[in-house]
């Protein structure tokens, strides 16, 4: 059962700059996988679902620790900061080191323009300025979120239920074993 009082929690949205469908190639996807696990193993990131889409990915989070709200939060800030860092400079050089990559001149194009109209990036941005952050305030909001994330890959026409989506926590709530550790919400 889901107490506001006792832990916030989180709906987070990272998106590419200009939606560019980044995360069709499994290098990619891997880093960011590799990127939450860390969060997770170092940072006390608890991921209670998660799906990751070809341009954006979307988080339901807190912090494993138990703390005041404001430094929870500040906190939660914090490991988002630190995630979006690594992640565009290594997703990035990823792609610029990817011999395969066809649309990698395409790909860096967008990611310099972003990042040369913006006075705090020396060279390129990979992610959308700022990200999508609401507190999750009831059960019924939890619940809509946690199906929301899921049926995205449904919507989207990717495959026919929310389980058979590789990246994603839909094969947790399913019972199964999926690429990053998830706090099932009963």
């Amino acid at each position: 059962m889901y107490n506001t009082l006792t832990k916030v929690t989180y709906f987070i949205t990272l998106t590419v700059v200009d939606w560019v469908d980044v995360f069709t190639r499994p290098i990619y996807k891997h880093i960011v996988i590799d990127s939450l696990r860390y969060c997770q193993e170092n940072k006390r990131l608890r991921i209670y679902a998660w799906v990751m889409m070809s341009n954006h990915l979307h988080l339901l989070v807190d912090v494993n620790d138990e703390m005041p709200y404001e430094q929870e939060r500040l906190e939660l800030s914090n490991i988002i900061r630190d995630f979006i860092k690594f992640t565009s400079k290594k997703l990035v050089n990823s792609i610029e080191d990817n011999v395969h990559e066809s649309r990698k001149d395409w790909m860096m194009n967008r990611f310099w323009y972003a990042g040369a109209n913006d006075k705090k990036i020396k060279n390129n941005r990979f992610w959308q300025e700022g990200y999508c952050l609401e507190e999750i305030f009831s059960e019924e909001f939890l619940r809509q979120k946690i199906n929301y994330i899921h049926q995205n890959p449904v919507r989207q026409e990717i495959v026919n239920s929310p389980e058979q989506y590789k990246y994603s926590s839909a094969i947790d709530y399913a019972g199964e074993k999926g690429l990053l550790d998830v706090a099932v919400i009963k």
